[in-house]
């Protein structure tokens, strides 16, 4: 559950610096922001759901 907490904040900062960077046209940091947002966000929203609806994220036995 911390991991998918942790990555969401990564997700939420990095679409923060994307909206900041899109501002200031610097697209190189848009490219690297707008990457770590899809990969972030993904791994967040899936060990979320995972939790959540599998029960999963946790040992067994």
């Amino acid at each position: 559950m911390e991991f998918g907490i942790i990555t969401l904040l990564i997700a939420i900062f990095a679409a923060i610096g994307l909206f900041r960077e899109l501002k200031t046209k610097n697209f190189f940091a848009v490219g690297f922001a707008a990457v770590t947002v899809a990969v972030f966000g993904w791994f967040a929203v899936m060990t979320l759901y995972s939790v959540i609806f599998t029960g999963g994220g946790g040992t067994v036995g």
